[in-house]
């Protein structure tokens, strides 16, 4: 399948029209039956292409979208669609902060859910869902200027796993891909027709690094190229699909990148959570594996597309992945290296304590719409807050801005609170992170 013309291209066509943009209304309403996108609003586009499996495609852009933004592709689970995976998730708003759009396939088949399985969605060009995304990205590129140097897919439970199938089709056009609850390339493979594979989402499926490699490279006969990097997410409560799945997908990943199975790093960024790096230590490592103990099927929760926008690139790091990087600028997981920091303490007594926390803005910039996470000491349970909602309860805690206190000016801080029971335990939260970004603490 031939994809696209690239940047040289592009920058032909423009000095041969002499100045497209100033005509590009006129051109659109000749070329193509869709409408531009409105920026900063979620828009439906028909007619984008090569489309056999009758996807539907929306895509956001929002104000801050450069000449060339980057492209993300967001997919959503079963029986979702890509309005609710707009709204349910978090990476309309980091549009808005970093400038890239994102583009939200929907499935309609019964179900909703995505192909995986069909011989046509487990080769490049095969026919099936990928071949009407990879339509979406083309016409993203060619009517919205999107950069095809800087593709990226993401996708939770059937859109994880359509994560893993398109960045075995498409080796050339994504350069990263995070996949939430998903399973390796292939493994959902059927030959009679059904889109559920009981073997697989049980976890009863297990193959050799290198088998599962060669899957991947048969998706794409002699490709050479450079592979994209991979971050994989998964819940170890997970009965959806199994969390065996995760290890077999780190066995492929790793294979296809040709990085050691053995992890560069191995760390908690938050409670419950070990993370294992492949190939590097940094940020934007070859492999990036989440383990969250006692998670089920409820991926993506709150903070964590952040941490997907910062192992793309997108927020602006640069991490060049050297082995023996202790950590980078920008990464999430690194204590202190966001500009922000966070003021705490309490009041506590025989059952019970009152918490008060104070988030400043250290950054130059502004911040228009905040989280802050925190783990809570074993034990406690918050009862009620002010000045933010804070969820769920126990355990990993987002505390997310109320409508009068969205904004947070360069130097402005704002103050929270909330009144929990304890089990005997008081201990403050030992860490912060500010729409993803790890806070220094007072």
């Amino acid at each position: 399948m031939t994809h696209r013309a690239g940047k040289p291209v592009r920058a032909l066509l423009a000095a041969l029209f002499g100045g497209v943009l100033g005509v590009l209304p006129l051109l659109a309403a000749l070329l193509v039956t869709a409408p531009a996108a409105s920026a900063a609003s979620l828009t439906e586009v028909t007619n984008f292409g090569n489309n056999p499996s009758n996807l539907r495609m929306h895509v956001y852009v929002p104000d801050s979208a450069g000449a060339e933004p980057p492209i993300l592709v967001a997919v959503h689970y079963c029986t979702g669609s890509g309005p609710a995976f707009y709204s349910g998730t978090e990476f309309a708003s980091l549009a808005d902060r970093y400038g890239f759009l994102v583009i939200y396939p929907s499935a309609t088949r019964s179900g909703q859910c995505f192909d995986v399985s069909s011989p046509q969605a487990l080769r490049r060009g095969g026919g099936s869902d990928p071949v009407g995304i990879m339509s979406m990205v083309t016409y993203a590129e060619q009517h919205y200027g999107g950069d095809p140097d800087r593709v990226y897919v993401t996708g939770a439970s059937s859109g994880g796993m359509m994560t893993n199938v398109l960045l075995g089709d498409y080796p050339d056009v994504f350069k990263a891909g995070a996949a939430f609850m998903g399973v390796p390339f292939g493994c959902f493979a059927t030959t009679d027709g059904s889109g559920w594979n009981s073997a697989c989402s049980g976890g009863q499926i297990s193959h050799t690094p290198q088998e599962w490699g060669d899957l991947v490279r048969a998706a794409y006969p002699g490709y050479s190229g450079p592979r994209p990097r991979m971050q994989l997410w998964h819940g170890t409560a997970d009965t959806t699909l199994s969390y065996a799945n995760f290890n077999e997908e780190i066995k492929q990943w790793t294979n296809v990148l040709g990085v050691s199975q053995t992890p560069a790093l191995t760390d908690q960024p938050q409670s419950g959570w070990t993370r294992t790096r492949y190939g590097s230590t940094g940020t934007q490592a070859p492999v990036e594996a989440v383990s969250l103990q006692g998670v089920g099927h409820s991926l993506p929760m709150s903070g964590m597309a952040a941490r997907v926008i910062s192992f793309f690139g997108l927020d602006g790091t640069t991490d060049p992945g050297d082995p023996g990087d202790p950590g980078d600028p920008g990464d999430p997981g690194d204590p202190g290296t966001g500009a922000c920091q966070v003021g705490y303490t309490a009041n506590t007594w025989n059952t019970g304590l009152t918490a008060a926390i104070t988030v400043t803005n250290t950054g130059s910039s502004a911040i228009n719409g905040w989280s802050l996470s925190f783990a809570l000491p074993s034990g406690q349970r918050i009862t009620s807050g002010w000045n933010a909602t804070f969820s769920p309860a126990t355990g990993t805690v987002t505390a997310t801005n109320v409508s009068y206190n969205a904004a947070l000016a360069p130097g402005g801080s704002v103050s929270i609170g909330y009144q929990a029971t304890h089990g005997g335990n008081t201990a403050a939260p030992t860490s912060f992170s500010l729409n993803g970004q790890a806070c220094s603490v007072a």
